[in-house]
């Protein structure tokens, strides 16, 4: 705990992907004074032709919880 899920479009690399989950780990461990173990980051790639799913079951269905909104709309 905590578990930190990421959806995005197919097309960065394994490192790139790496990359985002160590920056994060690094905040939270910054921000909260977690340390790493307890800290697990998932990164699922979304085909464009599928995000409005996602975007309607996962983002604005949930828009009462989301401290960062998107700056668009589908």
């Amino acid at each position: 705990m905590p578990h930190i899920s990421i959806k995005m479009f197919p097309g960065k690399t394994e490192e790139e992907k790496q990359l985002i989950a160590d920056k994060i780990v690094n905040d939270f461990m910054e921000l909260l004074g977690y340390g790493a173990d307890p800290l697990s980051v998932s990164i699922e790639e979304v085909p464009k032709t599928e995000w409005k799913n996602v975007y309607d079951n996962e983002i604005m269905s949930k828009e009462d919880k989301l401290y960062k909104k998107p700056g668009y709309k589908l």
